[in-house]
Protein backbone atom coordinates (compact mmCIF):
# COMPACT_ATOMS: atom_id res chain seq x y z
CA UNK A 1 0.00 0.00 0.00
CA UNK A 2 0.76 3.78 -0.65
CA UNK A 3 -0.50 7.27 0.03
CA UNK A 4 -0.48 7.33 -3.70
CA UNK A 5 -4.33 7.25 -4.25
CA UNK A 6 -4.71 10.17 -1.29
CA UNK A 7 -2.07 11.82 -2.44
CA UNK A 8 -3.84 12.44 -5.92
CA UNK A 9 -7.04 12.79 -4.77
CA UNK A 10 -6.44 15.67 -2.99
CA UNK A 11 -3.14 17.28 -4.97
CA UNK A 12 -4.51 20.80 -6.07
CA UNK A 13 -5.96 21.06 -2.05
CA UNK A 14 -2.22 20.03 -0.77
CA UNK A 15 -1.25 22.55 -2.70
CA UNK A 16 -3.07 25.04 -1.66
CA UNK A 17 -2.24 23.87 2.36
CA UNK A 18 1.42 24.15 1.18
CA UNK A 19 1.71 27.55 0.51
CA UNK A 20 -1.18 28.17 3.36
CA UNK A 21 1.90 27.17 5.58
CA UNK A 22 4.89 28.95 4.10
CA UNK A 23 2.19 32.45 4.09
CA UNK A 24 2.45 31.74 7.75
CA UNK A 25 5.89 31.79 8.53
CA UNK A 26 6.76 34.28 5.26
CA UNK A 27 6.47 37.16 7.52
CA UNK A 28 8.36 36.46 10.40
CA UNK A 29 12.02 38.08 12.01
CA UNK A 30 14.37 36.58 9.06
CA UNK A 31 16.36 33.97 10.77
CA UNK A 32 13.39 32.54 12.66
CA UNK A 33 11.29 32.85 9.02
CA UNK A 34 14.52 30.82 7.24
CA UNK A 35 14.28 28.23 10.18
CA UNK A 36 10.78 27.43 9.76
CA UNK A 37 11.03 27.16 6.32
CA UNK A 38 13.59 24.72 6.63
CA UNK A 39 11.57 22.71 8.71
CA UNK A 40 8.46 22.73 6.46
CA UNK A 41 10.67 21.49 3.60
CA UNK A 42 12.41 18.92 5.46
CA UNK A 43 9.84 16.15 4.48
CA UNK A 44 7.03 14.29 6.56
CA UNK A 45 4.43 12.83 5.08
CA UNK A 46 1.58 15.28 5.55
CA UNK A 47 -1.00 12.51 6.45
CA UNK A 48 -2.67 14.85 9.42
CA UNK A 49 -3.47 17.49 6.40
CA UNK A 50 -4.53 14.62 3.90
CA UNK A 51 -6.86 13.43 6.70
CA UNK A 52 -8.30 16.57 6.90
CA UNK A 53 -8.90 17.41 3.53
CA UNK A 54 -10.11 13.72 2.69
CA UNK A 55 -12.52 14.21 5.85
CA UNK A 56 -13.65 17.39 4.40
CA UNK A 57 -14.97 15.51 1.25
CA UNK A 58 -18.03 14.00 3.20
CA UNK A 59 -19.73 17.29 3.64
CA UNK A 60 -17.46 20.51 2.25
CA UNK A 61 -17.72 23.47 3.91
CA UNK A 62 -19.36 25.90 2.01
CA UNK A 63 -16.32 27.78 1.55
CA UNK A 64 -13.30 26.27 0.61
CA UNK A 65 -10.69 28.04 2.27
CA UNK A 66 -11.99 27.35 5.08
CA UNK A 67 -10.65 23.78 5.19
CA UNK A 68 -7.48 24.78 3.09
CA UNK A 69 -7.19 27.18 6.63
CA UNK A 70 -8.37 24.49 8.90
CA UNK A 71 -5.73 21.60 7.45
CA UNK A 72 -2.62 24.14 7.33
CA UNK A 73 -3.40 24.85 11.39
CA UNK A 74 -3.45 21.21 11.90
CA UNK A 75 -0.08 20.77 10.30
CA UNK A 76 1.38 23.51 11.88
CA UNK A 77 0.71 22.31 15.34
CA UNK A 78 2.27 19.00 14.41
CA UNK A 79 5.40 21.14 13.49
CA UNK A 80 5.22 22.96 16.23
CA UNK A 81 5.08 19.64 18.80
CA UNK A 82 7.97 17.99 17.03
CA UNK A 83 10.14 21.63 17.89
CA UNK A 84 9.07 21.04 21.30
CA UNK A 85 9.76 17.54 21.72
CA UNK A 86 13.10 17.57 19.83
CA UNK A 87 14.28 20.12 22.73
CA UNK A 88 12.52 17.46 25.19
CA UNK A 89 14.51 15.05 23.84
CA UNK A 90 17.72 16.50 23.53
CA UNK A 91 17.51 15.38 19.80
CA UNK A 92 20.20 16.38 17.32
CA UNK A 93 18.51 14.38 14.63
CA UNK A 94 14.97 13.78 12.80
CA UNK A 95 14.19 12.59 9.50
CA UNK A 96 18.00 12.19 9.09
CA UNK A 97 18.65 16.08 9.14
CA UNK A 98 19.70 18.22 11.49
CA UNK A 99 17.32 19.73 13.95
CA UNK A 100 16.68 23.03 14.83
CA UNK A 101 17.34 22.02 18.47
CA UNK A 102 21.12 21.40 17.51
CA UNK A 103 21.31 24.63 16.22
CA UNK A 104 20.01 27.03 18.25
CA UNK A 105 19.93 27.02 22.01
CA UNK A 106 17.18 24.87 24.17
CA UNK A 107 15.52 27.98 25.02
CA UNK A 108 15.53 29.71 21.39
CA UNK A 109 13.97 26.82 20.10
CA UNK A 110 11.36 26.09 22.32
CA UNK A 111 10.23 29.95 21.53
CA UNK A 112 10.43 29.19 17.64
CA UNK A 113 7.84 26.22 18.48
CA UNK A 114 5.54 28.94 20.27
CA UNK A 115 5.61 30.98 17.19
CA UNK A 116 4.54 27.91 14.92
CA UNK A 117 1.89 27.21 18.28
CA UNK A 118 0.42 30.76 17.57
CA UNK A 119 0.68 30.45 14.00
CA UNK A 120 -1.35 27.54 14.36
CA UNK A 121 -3.93 29.18 16.41
CA UNK A 122 -4.36 32.05 13.59
CA UNK A 123 -4.79 29.71 10.99
CA UNK A 124 -7.69 27.74 12.58
CA UNK A 125 -9.19 31.07 13.65
CA UNK A 126 -9.77 31.69 10.04
CA UNK A 127 -12.15 28.56 9.98
CA UNK A 128 -14.32 31.16 11.93
CA UNK A 129 -16.18 28.04 13.46
CA UNK A 130 -16.15 28.51 17.07
CA UNK A 131 -16.72 24.65 17.84
CA UNK A 132 -13.77 23.88 15.48
CA UNK A 133 -11.37 26.17 17.13
CA UNK A 134 -12.52 25.15 20.76
CA UNK A 135 -11.83 21.28 19.69
CA UNK A 136 -8.42 22.53 18.26
CA UNK A 137 -7.54 24.19 21.98
CA UNK A 138 -8.87 20.97 23.62
CA UNK A 139 -6.27 18.96 21.19
CA UNK A 140 -3.40 21.49 22.76
CA UNK A 141 -4.43 20.50 25.86
CA UNK A 142 -4.59 17.19 25.09
CA UNK A 143 -0.65 17.03 23.63
CA UNK A 144 0.50 18.74 26.97
CA UNK A 145 -1.17 16.35 28.81
CA UNK A 146 0.64 13.23 26.86
CA UNK A 147 3.79 14.66 26.79
CA UNK A 148 3.65 15.34 30.44
CA UNK A 149 2.50 12.14 31.83
CA UNK A 150 5.07 10.22 29.20
CA UNK A 151 7.74 12.50 31.45
CA UNK A 152 6.81 11.50 34.19
CA UNK A 153 6.65 7.80 33.45
CA UNK A 154 9.82 7.43 32.16
CA UNK A 155 11.53 4.49 33.86
CA UNK A 156 8.61 3.17 35.40
CA UNK A 157 8.62 -0.65 34.58
CA UNK A 158 5.59 -1.46 36.66
CA UNK A 159 3.49 0.69 34.60
CA UNK A 160 -0.18 -1.03 32.86
CA UNK A 161 -0.44 -0.72 29.19
CA UNK A 162 -3.49 1.59 29.76
CA UNK A 163 -0.65 4.50 30.56
CA UNK A 164 1.16 3.54 27.25
CA UNK A 165 -1.90 4.03 25.63
CA UNK A 166 -2.92 7.08 27.29
CA UNK A 167 0.62 8.51 26.50
CA UNK A 168 -0.18 7.47 23.13
CA UNK A 169 -3.69 9.05 22.43
CA UNK A 170 -2.16 12.63 24.19
CA UNK A 171 1.26 12.33 21.90
CA UNK A 172 -0.06 11.22 18.09
CA UNK A 173 -3.52 9.90 18.18
CA UNK A 174 -5.23 13.21 19.79
CA UNK A 175 -4.14 15.16 16.64
CA UNK A 176 -5.44 12.32 13.80
CA UNK A 177 -9.25 12.29 15.65
CA UNK A 178 -9.14 16.70 15.48
CA UNK A 179 -8.18 15.65 11.79
CA UNK A 180 -10.94 13.72 10.82
CA UNK A 181 -13.47 15.29 13.35
CA UNK A 182 -12.96 18.74 12.80
CA UNK A 183 -14.06 18.64 9.12
CA UNK A 184 -17.30 17.26 9.34
CA UNK A 185 -17.91 19.33 11.73
CA UNK A 186 -16.90 22.57 9.74
CA UNK A 187 -19.26 21.02 6.64
CA UNK A 188 -22.17 20.62 9.50
CA UNK A 189 -22.31 17.15 8.31
CA UNK A 190 -24.81 14.65 10.10
CA UNK A 191 -24.09 13.76 13.27
CA UNK A 192 -23.52 10.01 12.41
CA UNK A 193 -20.67 10.89 9.80
CA UNK A 194 -19.33 13.11 12.48
CA UNK A 195 -18.76 10.49 15.23
CA UNK A 196 -17.90 8.09 12.48
CA UNK A 197 -15.15 10.07 11.36
CA UNK A 198 -13.77 11.07 14.73
CA UNK A 199 -13.49 7.16 15.62
CA UNK A 200 -11.29 5.97 12.53
CA UNK A 201 -9.00 9.54 13.31
CA UNK A 202 -8.49 7.95 16.61
CA UNK A 203 -8.27 4.56 15.99
CA UNK A 204 -5.81 5.11 12.86
CA UNK A 205 -3.89 7.70 15.09
CA UNK A 206 -3.07 5.00 17.81
CA UNK A 207 -2.00 2.07 15.03
CA UNK A 208 0.07 5.20 13.48
CA UNK A 209 2.28 5.56 16.77
CA UNK A 210 2.49 1.93 17.43
CA UNK A 211 3.96 1.11 14.48
CA UNK A 212 6.44 4.28 14.99
CA UNK A 213 7.42 2.56 18.28
CA UNK A 214 8.13 -0.48 16.64
CA UNK A 215 10.16 0.87 13.71
CA UNK A 216 11.87 2.89 16.62
CA UNK A 217 13.81 -1.36 17.12
CA UNK A 218 13.34 -2.59 13.65
CA UNK A 219 14.04 0.28 10.76
CA UNK A 220 17.44 0.78 9.32
CA UNK A 221 18.71 3.96 11.14
CA UNK A 222 19.16 5.53 7.64
CA UNK A 223 15.56 5.26 6.61
CA UNK A 224 14.44 6.36 10.44
CA UNK A 225 16.68 9.25 10.04
CA UNK A 226 17.68 9.13 14.13
CA UNK A 227 19.46 6.43 16.35
CA UNK A 228 17.39 3.21 16.76
CA UNK A 229 16.10 2.91 20.42
CA UNK A 230 15.79 6.35 20.90
CA UNK A 231 12.62 6.38 23.18
CA UNK A 232 14.06 3.42 25.27
CA UNK A 233 17.30 5.46 26.23
CA UNK A 234 15.38 7.58 27.27
CA UNK A 235 13.26 5.34 29.85
CA UNK A 236 10.23 5.18 28.14
CA UNK A 237 8.22 2.37 27.95
CA UNK A 238 6.76 1.79 24.22
CA UNK A 239 4.55 -1.36 23.46
CA UNK A 240 7.17 -3.69 22.31
CA UNK A 241 9.17 -2.89 25.81
CA UNK A 242 5.85 -3.47 27.47
CA UNK A 243 5.59 -6.97 26.07
CA UNK A 244 9.54 -7.85 26.23
CA UNK A 245 9.34 -7.46 30.08
CA UNK A 246 6.33 -9.17 30.59
CA UNK A 247 8.75 -12.53 30.99
CA UNK A 248 10.36 -12.54 34.51
CA UNK A 249 13.81 -13.38 32.72
CA UNK A 250 13.64 -10.92 30.14
CA UNK A 251 12.85 -8.38 32.63
CA UNK A 252 15.71 -8.97 34.86
CA UNK A 253 18.28 -9.01 31.93
CA UNK A 254 16.54 -5.62 30.63
CA UNK A 255 16.69 -3.77 33.48
CA UNK A 256 20.30 -5.40 34.50
CA UNK A 257 21.62 -3.62 31.31
CA UNK A 258 19.72 -0.19 31.18
CA UNK A 259 21.29 0.59 34.97
CA UNK A 260 23.01 3.75 35.36
CA UNK A 261 23.74 5.55 32.28
CA UNK A 262 24.02 2.38 29.52
CA UNK A 263 26.38 3.08 26.61
CA UNK A 264 25.10 3.03 22.87
CA UNK A 265 26.65 -0.26 22.59
CA UNK A 266 24.59 -1.82 25.17
CA UNK A 267 21.20 0.55 23.94
CA UNK A 268 22.58 -1.43 20.75
CA UNK A 269 22.40 -4.77 22.13
CA UNK A 270 19.02 -4.32 24.04
CA UNK A 271 17.67 -3.08 20.71
CA UNK A 272 18.64 -6.29 19.39
CA UNK A 273 17.03 -8.16 22.07
CA UNK A 274 13.59 -6.67 21.47
CA UNK A 275 13.65 -6.66 17.76
CA UNK A 276 14.26 -10.70 17.32
CA UNK A 277 11.57 -11.46 20.16
CA UNK A 278 7.90 -12.06 19.70
CA UNK A 279 7.31 -8.37 21.28
CA UNK A 280 7.67 -6.98 18.06
CA UNK A 281 4.86 -9.25 16.22
CA UNK A 282 2.66 -8.72 19.39
CA UNK A 283 2.82 -4.71 18.97
CA UNK A 284 2.23 -5.35 15.46
CA UNK A 285 -0.78 -7.65 15.96
CA UNK A 286 -2.76 -4.37 18.13
CA UNK A 287 -1.53 -1.44 15.99
CA UNK A 288 -3.41 -4.11 12.98
CA UNK A 289 -6.16 -4.10 15.59
CA UNK A 290 -6.68 -0.34 15.65
CA UNK A 291 -6.76 -0.52 11.96
CA UNK A 292 -9.31 -2.83 11.71
CA UNK A 293 -11.45 -0.69 14.03
CA UNK A 294 -10.63 1.92 11.74
CA UNK A 295 -11.47 0.35 8.47
CA UNK A 296 -14.71 -0.49 10.18
CA UNK A 297 -15.32 2.76 11.13
CA UNK A 298 -15.78 3.94 7.51
CA UNK A 299 -18.20 1.56 6.69
CA UNK A 300 -21.57 3.86 7.23
CA UNK A 301 -20.26 6.51 5.20
CA UNK A 302 -20.93 7.24 1.45
CA UNK A 303 -19.06 4.93 -0.95
CA UNK A 304 -17.40 8.34 -2.41
CA UNK A 305 -13.67 8.45 -3.20
CA UNK A 306 -12.39 9.64 -0.49
CA UNK A 307 -13.91 6.98 1.96
CA UNK A 308 -11.16 4.33 -0.40
CA UNK A 309 -8.56 6.67 0.04
CA UNK A 310 -8.61 6.65 3.88
CA UNK A 311 -9.01 2.57 3.85
CA UNK A 312 -5.64 2.55 1.96
CA UNK A 313 -4.29 5.26 4.07
CA UNK A 314 -4.94 3.20 7.39
CA UNK A 315 -3.73 -0.03 5.41
CA UNK A 316 -0.41 1.67 4.31
CA UNK A 317 -0.33 2.68 8.39
CA UNK A 318 0.60 -1.06 9.66
CA UNK A 319 2.40 -1.56 6.16
CA UNK A 320 4.84 1.36 6.68
CA UNK A 321 8.64 0.96 6.68
CA UNK A 322 9.23 4.27 8.03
Amino acid sequence: MSLTTARELVAQDMAAVEEKIQQAVGDAYAPLSAALETLIRSGGKRVRPMLTLLAGRFAPPPERSRLISLAAAIESLHTATLVHDDVIDGARLRRGRSTLNARWTPSSTIMAGDFFFARAARLVAETKHPRVIQMFAHTLEVIVDGELRQAFSARDWDQPKESYYQRIYGKTAALFELATHTPPVLGDAPQTYEEALRRFGYHLGMAFQIVDDILDFVADESVLGKPAGSDLNAGIITLPVYFYIQTPERRDQLLRMLEGHPSPLVIRDVVGMIRESDAIDQARAEAQAFVDQALADLAGLPPIPAREALADLARYVVERHF
